[in-house]
């Protein structure tokens, strides 16, 4: 693939341009600092990871998480280029910048309250407007709601990059094998055709979208890990036990239960729990509760360490006729498999997480409510911050556009921002005039 093709721009305006000489970045390059420099990355440090970005505990956010996918993304990509240069001559294109472009923008598409809210907007939305998905939300924000120029929506990012971000290149319903995961709405049709060049026939993403996907995996299986031990909420002392560990055959039996007929990795039962054996027996250093003390701190940051250098150095290209593909040790999706399982069986399904996700799921609901109420109601536009109120009168009618508006609007604030505004629109707690909450 011919880098032209590659670092094209859809939304370029065309005739002469001015040239900065002093401007030496790559396409990449500028396209990863546009997302840097987002207000949507920005979003990310009040959106919930696994739970709550205000709670006593220093849990990791979407923004902190955002930053290691990238960190983890970007040395996946150089370690390819240095080490396999024949496999990457004869891929459409592997570069380190648009990987860590699209590990920033992987996840700008998380509404608040994470997965919790994009199931109950997703409800709400139905099939016949694309649903709600948050890898599709996305690609929403990078084409169409980000800003970057007066004179165009979205942050013009090069194709690479599109492509990159598309870790489900189809629309909704597109994909059989995948019902319940799509990578872009039909609205921004236009864009995922530009992006989507770049895309095999078989609808398998680029390798640099891979990448991305791969490393959103390996933080999410270990910085999770390392946040929920320090909470007391994973007792890894009991599952690393050498000896029998009742507290890891529950593990097992409550992480089975969850995949009963999955496919992929969760076939093979007998070998997820060596796998697992192997990472957690045989590599975690502690076999006390977590104390704080300088030596667990200390062997928790090495363990950490380690666990990323073997998932990204286990990494590899292979060519299968003419495409590249990225491969991944079996033994080592096993374990990033079952340790991402640890977060799942031990904090999101427990009681405590299922009661708050109630409440997150009304307050989401109301919000769409009340607004699905006001933009039909002269008198109450001007709930609508003036950039939405803007996006609503463009739509001059289309009541499906709206909504999608209504929707953008909600999956936009933070949660700070979701229940002070739920607060005030339901009289609970209305706070001063003169904060807007929303701008």
């Amino acid at each position: 693939m011919d880098d032209e093709k590659r670092n094209a721009r859809r939304r370029t305006i065309a005739g002469p341009k001015k040239s900065d000489a002093s401007d030496v970045r790559t396409p990449g390059q500028k396209d990863r600092d546009r997302l840097l420099y987002s207000s949507s990355l920005r979003r990310l440090a009040q959106v919930t990871q696994v739970v709550a970005a205000d709670v006593s505990h220093v849990f990791h956010n979407r923004l902190t998480h955002s930053f290691q996918v990238a960190q983890v993304g970007r040395r996946l990509a150089e370690r390819l280029l240095s080490t396999q240069p024949k496999e990457v001559s004869a891929s459409r294109g592997l570069d380190p910048d648009v990987v860590e472009a699209a590990c920033y923008a992987h996840d700008l598409g998380h509404p608040p309250f994470g997965h919790t809210a994009e199931e109950e907007l997703n409800e709400l939305l139905g099939s016949d407007l694309d649903g709600f998905d948050g890898n599709a939300q996305s690609f929403r924000i990078i084409t169409k709601l980000a800003q970057h120029s007066p004179l165009h929506r979205g942050l013009d990012l090069t194709r690479a990059t599109l492509a990159a971000v598309l870790k489900y290149p189809w629309f909704r319903g597109d994909n059989p094998v995948r019902k319940n995961k799509w990578g872009a709405y039909r609205t921004e049709d236009k864009d995922f055709d530009f992006a989507s060049v770049l895309v095999t026939p078989s609808n398998e993403p680029t390798l640099e979208a891979k990448l991305m996907d791969w490393a959103d995996d390996i933080t999410y299986s270990v910085h999770d890990l390392d946040d929920f031990y320090r909470a007391h909420r994973i007792p890894l002392h009991l599952l690393a036990d050498r000896k029998y560990s009742r507290e890891r055959e529950s593990f097992f039996e409550s992480a089975f239960q969850r995949h009963v007929g999955d496919p992929g990795v969760w076939t093979d039962r007998q070998s997820l729990k060596e796998s697992f054996n192997e990472v957690m027996v045989g590599l975690f250093p502690l076999d006390t509760r977590y104390e704080g003390r300088w030596e667990q701190r200390a062997a928790l940051r090495q363990f950490s360490s380690q666990l990323i250098g073997r998932y990204v150095g286990g990494t590899a290209l292979e060519l299968d006729g003419s495409q590249c593909k990225v491969r991944v040790d079996e033994h080592l999706k096993r374990e990033v498999a079952m340790l991402k399982e640890l977060t799942w069986v031990y904090v999101i399904d427990a009681p405590s997480l299922v009661s708050q996700q109630f409440g997150q799921r009304r307050v989401i609901r109301k919000l769409f409510e009340i607004y699905s109420d006001a933009h039909r109601n002269p008198k109450d536009q001007k709930l609508f911050p003036p950039y939405y109120r803007d996006a609503i009168q463009e739509a001059a009618g289309d009541n499906r556009l709206i909504t999608r508006t209504l929707i953008d609007l909600i999956a936009g604030m933070t949660e700070n921002q979701a229940l002070a505004m739920y607060n005030r629109l339901l009289g609970v707690s209305v706070g001063s005039g003169l904060d807007e909450i929303v701008h």
